[in-house]
């Protein structure tokens, strides 16, 4: 019996210096492994999306898709920028949206958490309760519809690509959850030295909240940059197209003639060649550059973003 605590103690000790036990090792490597052959897979497939936006259709049709094309070809970048006003205009309109919807949603959603962190609010329980039912249920797609565009007025305006998603209740609860973490002996501190309470939480919990903000903004500005709901909803103004909608609606219209062209046999189309497949992935490539480059910049806050709001010391 005591020969079997001290073997147990030995154990422990042996972890608390940093040597692992055999299945422990084991295990990391599996982990490690699967990772990085998930990594693997990640790029292949990112580098067959590029390579295949630098093929012309016929080389697609005949020997299929490559990483390294036999000849460069600038064939669906130039259907993509056929039209290049237009896709200036759908890339000014996307990004102005996103800025402005993720820093105002991540402003709001900001404030609308704290208060409801805060247990000495006298109506946290009422406004924690309209958060959760606004997550499980809504007023449905044809009442959201009538409410933008006939008593908000807002059809083909720039706001109706804006308001819809700015608010998010699960981000909502995200930064809840980290805000509780904050000691309310450091908010009584402030209190005790004169601080308001708009002037407590910009100069105190704002600072201290920055990976969760962060990972708040990651998130919006992906749901900002992949919209293309609010466009095809509440827009007939080409002026206001959103980056994915016009390339989406540039597929749809090159699909639509290739069904044409097959269906009528009594037109000889042989040498004439409309080119989808590399168009959709230099589709694909135009859409995600722009958050490849932003990502690196979250990244260091993303973890930590998740992490902290769900751990409570």
């Amino acid at each position: 019996m005591k020969q079997g605590k001290e073997n147990k103690m030995s154990s422990e000790k042996s972890n608390v210096g940093g040597i692992y036990t055999t299945s422990e090792k084991v295990s990391g490597w599996i982990i490690h492994f699967v990772m990085i052959l998930l990594c693997i897979i990640t790029a292949v497939l990112f580098l067959v999306v590029v390579g295949v936006s630098f093929q012309n259709q016929t080389e697609i049709n005949e020997i299929g898709f490559r990483i390294i094309p036999k000849k460069f070809s600038l064939e669906a970048y130039e259907t993509i920028f056929k039209n290049s006003k237009s896709i200036v205009d759908a890339y000014s309109i996307t990004i102005l949206t996103t800025v402005v919807g993720a820093v105002a949603g991540a402003a709001i959603m900001s404030g609308y958490a704290y208060a409801i962190s805060r247990r000495d609010f006298r109506y946290r329980k009422f406004l924690s309760w309209v958060n959760l039912i606004t997550m499980l249920f809504n007023g449905g797609l044809v009442a959201t519809y009538i409410v933008y565009t006939r008593w908000f007025g807002l059809k083909n305006n720039i706001l109706v690509l804006i308001l819809p998603l700015m608010f998010n209740p699960w981000n909502v609860i995200l930064m809840k959850s980290f805000f509780s973490s904050i000691p309310m002996s450091i908010i009584e501190a402030a209190k005790i030295d004169g601080a308001s309470e708009f002037r407590t939480f910009l100069q105190i919990v704002i600072p201290m909240s920055k990976p969760v903000i962060a990972m708040i903004l990651l998130f919006q500005t992906l749901v900002y940059w992949n919209d293309y709901q609010s466009s095809l909803m509440y827009t007939t103004n080409e002026a206001l197209y959103k980056l994915q909608y016009l390339l989406m609606k540039i597929l749809t219209d090159m699909d639509f003639i290739n069904s044409s062209m097959a269906a009528d046999a009594g037109v000889v189309l042989e040498n004439v060649v409309v080119p989808t497949k590399n168009v959709r992935m230099a589709m694909c490539v135009v859409a995600a550059g722009p958050m490849l480059c932003i990502f690196p910049f979250f990244q260091k806050y993303f973890t930590k973003g998740i992490t902290l709001g769900g751990v409570k010391e």
